[in-house]
């Protein structure tokens, strides 16, 4: 997320940082992974070594190797029968609902400030601690500093 919330715009993401995606890989391999269609649609296939489960309202609405459901419960709930560690990977709806239910946050801070149309809710630090900070600058394949954050959710 960009420094106000910021991730996407026209349902694509706001930069390409190709260590933010090799460290996305290796955080989702072997875990379930749940996203909202639209980022499923932008993202145009499921991505290998992960159970992909989409969540969409679209009725007659498939595409092959995805499992999909009509709700997050329902998603949630498939993905829990797989492995405790879930992974949401948007968009920025499907992070709006599930925050109360997730209890830590893997989150990428690139800084900057871009035009964007989809936001990632904020992140109160009454109920959410950074645990973990690892930055990196930009160079000649990323084009902006960033910095991946974890958070835990605060026990009260």
């Amino acid at each position: 997320m960009g420094e106000k919330n910021e991730i996407g715009s026209g349902n694509q993401l706001l930069w390409h940082l190709p260590k933010d995606l090799k460290h996305f890989k290796d955080l989702t391999s072997g875990h379930p992974i749940i996203m909202g269609r639209k980022t499923y649609e932008s993202i145009g296939k499921a991505l290998p070594n992960r159970t992909n489960i989409v969540v969409s309202r679209k009725k007659n609405w498939f595409q092959e190797g995805v499992l999909i459901v009509g709700s997050l419960k329902e998603a949630v709930k498939f993905a829990k029968k797989i492995d405790e560690n879930i992974f949401i990977i948007g968009g920025g709806n499907v992070y709006e609902q599930t925050m109360e239910i997730a209890d830590r946050l893997e989150v990428t801070l690139v800084k900057a400030t871009l035009e964007a149309d989809t936001h990632f809710p904020k992140i109160n630090e009454k109920i959410w601690k950074k645990t973990g900070e690892i930055c990196h600058e930009k160079d000649e394949k990323n084009q902006y500093d960033f910095c991946f954050q974890t958070y835990e959710k605060v026990n009260g």
